[in-house]
């Protein structure tokens, strides 16, 4: 049988990159697999090896990528990170870029990114399945999240790999894609030499087409098995895993003195935006009173984060809209960064923005200033906070460490603890749960609903996922594209 890829007692040379025993590994031709395990314990660090990125002390990984003409493996390796699916993470990106036009002319339109493509036939599918004729002409720092893992997948499978990586590739996605992608996946594996690995924190749906699971475990690469029997023997998600103690200790927190205590919390009038000749918003009403928790959904590219960016005041055309904060309208005189300082914010935008390797503690204290990235020593005084919040996110063993040197789904529940940290009066949540695996997941819903049991708290969360929401969700938003 061909091996496409075998590690045999593999150990990189680097001891920082090292899993705690030798990786032993091999998938065969037409095997599918999923890498699956907890945040933090070790499932990027596999990929790595599996790459070539980190060169191994003795035995080097094999190869065999045939039928493929070329050996190398970048050629016939490609891995879509979780950071490359927010665009490419080339260290120029700034937060809050993607809502300033003046940007646009230093920036690539789809088209000039996307490679020729030979099989007609796949890129007809692949550009009807993730709609880039219409993003053809736009620029990359104005997709969506959504719309830029789209770009991603259909740029990586232009390519013609033979073995296809992916981080996470449905997170971001609505529903209707999520469905279109795993069905391609599938036809693609029945009908191509394509091999495909996915690196999954959620899974409780992992395709069909997959044939084995690898899971991995503080930093133990187990052995490869079937689905069916990782199926057979996968633990169920936990009801609830926030502590009771902890829930009570959300709930008695002393209130701070200068709170709004406002009836209406938003008020959008007639709120459009529109970027050259592409609308995103068109004359939306929008009344978000005190106290109220709202979903707010709808498909890739229909205006949720450009729409949330308003009211954070990140996008410079909020000053040309009637919007009303706190009661107070929006260019009136008022100082944003008082209004920030009652706004708990997260969003794809702000993990992408995060490029300092600064100590996770520090950046959870940059909430308490508004500021993406913290360039002074955190005070005396806010260090018992940060942990506090790090404490009820379980991850306060985490302050010391660096935020950069963090698996993606722990840097994801720093940046909860960013967004909560000053227990602000009105809680935005962009798909908080990006990343997460499926214990943090119920662990960030539970600290939601408890901090939702607050007096006067007011909640506005997306997600493309219906049992990510909380149950204190009380309203629903659903934006429709206006193209």
């Amino acid at each position: 049988m061909q091996n496409v890829i075998t590690i045999e007692n593999g150990v990189t040379r680097h001891p920082l990159y090292r899993m705690k025993e030798p990786i032993n590994l091999q998938i065969a031709a037409g095997e599918h697999v999923a890498i699956v395990g907890p945040n933090g314990a070790g499932k990027s660090l596999l990929v790595d090896t599996i790459t070539g990125r980190y060169p191994l002390l003795m035995n080097e990984v094999k190869y065999d990528f045939s039928p493929s003409k070329s050996k190398m493996a970048c050629d016939n390796i490609k891995y879509i990170t979780f950071r490359d699916s927010y665009g490419d993470a080339d260290g120029n990106y700034y937060y809050q870029q993607r809502w300033n036009s003046h940007d646009l002319d230093d920036t690539p339109i789809v088209a000039d990114l996307l490679p020729e493509c030979k099989d007609e036939q796949l890129r007809k599918t692949l550009y009807d399945l993730f709609g880039i004729e219409e993003m053809l002409g736009k620029h990359i720092i104005l997709l969506s999240s959504g719309e830029l893992r789209k770009f991603q997948l259909t740029k990586t499978l232009l390519s013609g790999p033979r073995v296809l990586i992916m981080d996470n590739p449905f997170i971001g996605l609505d529903a209707r894609t999520r469905g279109l992608l795993h069905t391609l996946l599938g036809k693609l594996t029945e009908m191509t030499n394509l091999q495909v690995i996915l690196v999954l924190s959620k899974t409780d749906d992992i395709p069909t087409f997959i044939t084995h699971v690898i899971p991995v475990e503080d930093r133990h690469c187990g052995p490869k098995i079937t689905l069916q029997e990782y199926l057979a023997h996968r633990e169920p998600a936990p009801a609830h895993v926030l502590s009771d103690e902890k829930r009570q200790r959300i709930l008695d927190l002393p209130y701070a003195e200068n709170l709004y205590h406002t009836e209406h919390i938003v008020d959008l009038n007639k709120v459009s935006i529109r970027y050259g000749e592409r609308v995103i918003l068109k004359d939306l009403d929008w009344t978000v009173k005190c106290g109220e928790k709202w979903a707010l959904s709808g498909e890739n590219g229909a205006g949720k984060s450009t729409l949330l960016s308003l009211i954070c005041a990140d996008n410079p055309q909020s000053y040309a809209c009637d919007i009303t904060l706190f009661g107070r309208k929006r260019g009136s005189g008022e100082s944003i960064w008082e209004i920030k300082k009652h706004i708990g914010y997260v969003s794809p935008e702000m993990h992408r923005a995060y490029l300092k390797n600064l100590p996770a503690i520090d950046i959870v204290a940059s909430g308490l200033h508004d500021s993406i990235g913290l360039y002074r020593k955190t005070q005396a005084k806010d260090v018992d906070t940060c942990v506090w919040w790090m404490d009820i996110f379980g991850i306060a063993d985490l302050k010391d460490r660096s935020f950069l040197q963090l698996s993606s789904g722990e840097q994801r529940m720093v940046l909860l603890a960013r967004a909560f940290v000053k227990d602000p009066e009105l809680l935005i949540l962009d798909e908080p749960l990006h990343g997460l695996d499926m214990r943090n997941r119920r662990l960030v819903k539970d600290v939601i609903e408890a901090f939702c049991g607050r007096k006067d708290k007011t909640l506005i969360m997306v997600t493309h996922y219906q049992e990510e929401l909380p149950s204190t969700i009380t309203n629903s938003l659903f934006l429709k594209r206006n193209k």
